[in-house]
C-alpha cells in the first residue's frame, strides 16, 4: 500500500512542473499514509512538501435545508406575502412548519419584513434579500467565508461546523526520479558473496537524526528553584532548619508567636485542625538519643546539646503575656485557653520551626541564621493561583544591635542574588513582628509591581519569654516557592505546577532554572 502511494505521488508529479495539493490529486487517502509516502519521498531529496492546515466550514443538515430552500424567516415571509388579505397566525405553521413558523416569525419581525395586525401577520414589501441563504451557499461553496462574525453567528444558531483540515503542497525535488529505488539498510554476508553489493544502492547514514529517547528521571520545577534558593542561602552563610514537623499544636504555630487565640487565622475557615488525637501534650524537651554509635559508645548529654530548658516556664510566660502582658507590653488582656493552645494544627507557615529554633538558640544566645524551604496548609479555596498546600521560602537572622535599615539593605542583596533589583517596601501588620514590611519587586515581564514576600523585625514579646537577650534582634521573612517557579517557567495556573493535573511531559522536559537570569 504504501509503495503503491510513494508510485502514485511520483506519477502525479511527473504531469506537472508546479505544485499538486493532496486534497485534490488524493482525497481518499488519510493524513497519516500521505504522511508517511511524503517523508520518504523527501528524505531522498526526490519530492518538496510543506504542511498547510486550515479550518473548514461544514453546514449542518439544518444549514443545508436553508441553502437548498430558503431561510425560516424566508419562508414565513413568502407565505405571508402570498396571502394577499393577511395571513392568520393560527395557519402558519401548517404552511411552512412547526420549526420554521417558531424561528423564522421572530426574525421575520426583527427584519422589519412583516407586521402583526390583531391575528393576522402581514407583509410589509414585495421583495427581500435572504442573507442568511446566501452566506450558507458562500460557505457551501468555498467551506469558508470572508467575515469572520458571520462565521461566528452561525455556529452560534449551530449551522456551521467548523473542522480542521491538513492538506499537503507538494512539487518535485531536486533528486526528482520517477521510480522510488528501494535503498538497502544493511550490508549482508550475502552481497558481499555474490557480489550483488556493486549494484543495490545503499541507504546513507542520517547523522542529523534524532536519537531514541532515553528514560530517565526528571527534577520537578519546584525542586529545581527550591535548589537554586538553597544555594543562596548557604551562600550567605545560612544553616537549614529540620521541616520534617508537617503537624504543630496551636502553641508553636500561634501562641508562641504572639498570635491572639481571637485571631482570624486561626478559624476553621483558614486553619485545618487535627481531629485525632484532639489534643497534643505541652511542649517538652526532645529525648536523648539512646542508640549506639559505630563504635558502639552512646552520645552524650553535652555533645546532644541538651542544656534542658525550662519549658514549663516558657509557657507560663507565653500565657502571661497574652493574658496579662509582660516585658513591657500590655499583652492582649484575654483569658488565655489552654485547650485552645494544644490543638494539633497543619502548619499554616513555617513560622513555628523558626520559633522553635529560637527558643533553642535562647539556651546558647549568639549570632545565628537559618532558613527553611517547605510545605505549609491553608484552607483556601482553589484557583489559578491558590492551593490548599503550597511551600514556603523562609529565613531567620538573629543577632544583637539590629535595626531596620539592616533589615532593607539585606532584602536588597538577598532578592540581587535572584535577580531582582528594583524593590520597594510597604508598612505592614503582623502579630509577630514589629515593624513590618510587604516587599514588592519590579517585574519587567509584567510590566508592573507585583508583591513578592513579606518581612519584620519579630517583637519581644515573641523572643523575651524564650530566654533570649533583651538586645538580640531578629530579622524574619518570607515567599511562596511557587510564586517565582510559576514566573520563570511561564506557568499561569498554578495547579499545572502542583497537584494531580501536572503533565510529566512539562516536568521531563523543563529546562533549568538561574534565578539570577533572565
Amino acid at each position: 500500500m504504501a509503495s503503491d502511494l510513494i508510485s502514485q505521488v511520483l506519477d502525479a508529479l511527473a504531469q506537472t512542473d508546479g505544485s499538486i495539493f493532496s486534497n485534490d490529486a488524493f482525497p481518499t487517502v488519510d493524513f497519516t499514509n500521505i504522511k508517511s509516502a511524503l517523508d520518504r519521498l523527501g528524505s531522498r531529496e526526490m519530492v518538496l512538501y510543506r504542511q498547510i492546515d486550515r479550518e473548514e466550514a461544514n453546514l449542518t443538515p439544518e444549514a443545508q435545508g436553508i441553502a437548498a430552500q430558503g431561510s425560516h424567516e424566508a419562508k414565513v415571509f413568502e407565505a405571508v406575502r402570498q396571502a394577499v388579505d393577511g395571513l392568520k397566525i393560527a395557519d402558519l405553521t401548517a404552511i411552512v412548519g412547526k420549526e420554521s413558523a417558531k424561528v423564522g416569525q421572530g426574525k421575520a419581525f426583527k427584519e422589519g419584513w412583516i407586521t402583526k395586525d390583531k391575528d393576522l401577520l402581514r407583509a410589509t414589501t414585495e421583495t427581500i434579500q435572504d442573507a442568511s441563504r446566501e452566506q450558507l451557499q458562500t460557505i457551501q461553496q468555498t467551506r469558508t467565508h470572508p467575515d469572520p462574525k458571520v462565521l461566528s453567528d452561525l455556529r452560534k444558531r449551530k449551522l456551521v461546523n467548523l473542522q480542521k483540515v491538513i492538506t499537503f503542497e507538494m512539487k518535485k525535488g531536486p533528486k526528482f526520479a520517477k521510480e522510488f529505488v528501494k535503498e538497502e539498510t544493511d550490508l549482508t554476508a550475502d552481497m558481499l558473496a555474490t557480489g550483488a553489493w556493486k549494484s543495490v544502492k545503499l541507504k546513507p547514514y542520517n547523522f542529523k537524526a534524532m536519537g531514541a529517547p532515553t528514560m530517565s528521571g526528571a527534577l520537578h520545577p519546584l525542586n529545581k528553584v527550591r535548589q537554586e534558593f538553597r544555594q543562596i542561602f548557604f551562600e550567605m552563610g545560612f544553616e537549614e532548619m529540620p521541616t520534617n514537623r508537617y503537624v504543630e499544636t496551636g502553641f508553636w504555630n500561634f501562641d508562641a508567636l504572639f498570635v491572639p487565640q481571637q485571631h482570624p487565622a486561626r478559624d476553621l475557615q483558614d486553619t485545618f485542625y487535627i481531629s485525632d488525637p484532639p489534643q497534643a501534650d505541652k511542649p517538652r524537651a526532645d529525648p536523648l538519643v539512646t542508640e549506639k554509635l559505630a563504635d558502639g559508645s552512646i552520645p552524650s548529654p553535652k555533645s546532644q546539646g541538651a542544656h534542658r530548658q525550662d519549658y514549663e516556664s516558657y509557657w507560663n510566660d507565653v500565657k502571661e503575656v497574652h493574658e496579662q502582658g509582660k516585658y513591657g507590653s500590655i499583652g492582649y488582656r484575654y483569658p488565655f485557653k489552654d485547650e485552645e493552645s494544644l490543638r494539633l494544627v497543619l502548619r499554616t507557615h513555617t513560622t513555628a520551626v523558626s520559633t522553635y529554633m529560637l527558643y533553642k538558640l535562647a539556651s546558647n544566645p549568639r549570632p545565628a541564621r537559618y532558613f527553611s524551604i517547605d510545605r505549609v496548609f491553608r484552607n483556601e479555596s482553589v484557583d489559578a493561583t491558590h492551593l490548599a498546600e503550597f511551600h514556603q521560602v523562609e529565613g531567620v537572622i538573629a543577632d544583637f544591635g539590629l535595626a531596620l535599615g539592616g533589615l532593607i539593605g539585606f532584602m536588597e542583596v538577598f532578592f540581587g542574588k535572584m535577580g531582582i533589583h528594583q524593590l520597594r517596601f510597604k508598612p505592614a501588620y503582623n502579630p509577630y513582628t514589629e515593624p513590618s514590611l510587604e516587599i514588592f519587586g519590579y517585574h519587567k515581564g509584567l510590566g508592573k509591581w507585583v508583591e513578592i514576600g513579606n518581612s519584620g523585625m519579630f517583637r519581644p514579646e515573641m523572643l523575651e519569654p524564650m530566654g533570649l537577650p533583651k538586645d538580640m534582634r531578629v530579622y524574619g521573612w518570607g515567599l511562596s516557592l511557587e510564586r517565582p517557579t510559576m514566573i520563570k517557567y511561564g506557568v499561569k495556573n498554578i495547579r499545572e505546577l502542583l497537584g494531580h493535573k501536572v503533565d510529566l511531559n512539562f516536568v521531563e522536559s523543563n529546562p533549568a532554572v538561574r534565578l539570577e537570569k533572565d
